[in-house]
């Protein structure tokens, strides 16, 4: 094998497949990047069993060949190489599988492992894609994945449902404390479905996104992976199984308590409140709702805090309090100027979405005051 690429380049390529490559494995060949020159094609590869990520190459091949070798060391190498071209060759007559690098004036020579041991990215027919922006993709999973669980109890909910439904794409996650749900409608019409989809593989999708709205990405489906196609890479996922709660009746429109307010200014207000309210349950922020405005308060040993904010009131005044962490984490991915918050009394969850439409809403559940 033997072939010739930029180093930016390759630099870009290791960083994506990176992403697939397990740091806690005692397989070592888990713990590779596969590289594979081919027929007019370059290609690196990783893959940890549950998540697999494929980056095309732009590379001149001059001779065909394929290799695996130790990811880390190979990362670390290429990201102090001079911005020149690479070299990147190996004897295919060498059972001691030693890649080559050679750029400018440094060369180093690493073991490495037969490419037959490399375990391959399930074989997945790509069929009828569903195609969305990256762009739009991008900033659905930022303003969802925040509310994902992170103790695998129960496992389903350590990723997010995607929807397509009625014409429209959805991204829903629930934690059992709070819940996120954002809609995309599409252009065109894709036969429905749903599946659970890890957090890890969202992160690292999202990541891979560019934020540009004319460039696509395309998903195909199957009853055990998702495969993502973009920017030169593909990246399959395996799916979560296990049931993802009925989340549709949650986001109620009924109300006891409604107030339309300055998302900005809600969002400072809190994050002011909470510096003397540590990150627990014992300590959180209250909110008091009069016709006269909103009072964010906290008490604790280090010390105590009191906001006044401007509202619109419809409805009852109401006393409730909240971690102002799950507040806060909602409010910061949200974009529009001014929002509204539902309550049904100081028991039941929070609502909060935009003044028009209905692309983007949260729940949070309230902590009992004393």
């Amino acid at each position: 094998m033997k072939i010739i690429c930029s180093q930016e380049q390759l630099q870009l390529a290791v960083n994506t497949v990176l992403k697939a490559v397990s740091s806690r494995t005692t397989m070592s060949i888990l713990q590779c990047i596969l590289l594979e020159a081919g027929d007019g094609l370059c290609k690196l590869v990783g893959n940890d069993l549950e998540l697999g990520i494929e980056s095309m190459l732009d590379a001149q091949i001059l001779e065909k060949g394929a290799i695996a070798i130790d990811a880390k060391m190979f990362a670390e190498i290429v990201r102090k190489l001079p911005n020149q071209d690479v070299t990147l060759s190996m004897s295919n007559r060498d059972e001691n599988h030693i890649l080559t690098i050679t750029c400018g004036k440094s060369e180093f020579n690493i073991p490495g492992q037969p490419a037959e041991e490399f375990v391959p990215l399930p074989a997945i027919v790509r069929n009828q894609p569903l195609r969305i922006p990256q762009g739009e993709l991008k900033e659905m999973i930022r303003q969802t994945i925040f509310s994902i669980a992170i103790e695998e109890t129960r496992p389903a909910l350590t990723g997010e449902l995607l929807e397509v439904k009625q014409g429209n794409f959805h991204l829903v996650s629930i934690d059992g404390y709070r819940a996120s749900f954002r809609k995309l409608p599409m252009s065109r019409e894709f036969e429905e479905t749903s599946c659970i989809i890890p957090g890890k593989t969202l992160n690292e999708i999202k990541n891979i996104l560019s934020n540009e709205e004319d460039d696509m990405v395309a998903l195909y489906f199957t009853g055990k992976h998702v495969v993502f196609e973009l920017n030169g890479s593909v990246v399959v996922s395996r799916l979560l199984q296990g049931e993802f709660p009925k989340y549709e009746n949650i986001f109620t429109s009924d109300y006891s308590t409604k107030i339309h307010v300055n998302r900005k200014e809600l969002l400072m207000g809190i994050e002011r409140a909470a510096l003397v309210a540590r990150e627990s349950k014992k300590n959180p922020i209250k909110v008091s709702i009069q016709d006269t405005g909103m009072v964010i308060s906290s008490n604790t040993e280090l010390g105590n805090a009191h906001e006044e904010i401007d509202i619109q009131l419809e409805g009852n005044p109401l006393e409730i309090a909240f971690n102002p962490k799950y507040m806060i984490d909602a409010l910061k991915v949200m974009e529009d100027e001014s929002i509204v918050l539902q309550f049904n009394g100081s028991v039941n969850p929070c609502i909060i979405h935009q003044e028009e439409g209905d692309l983007c809403k949260y729940l949070i559940l309230p902590i009992r005051l004393n």
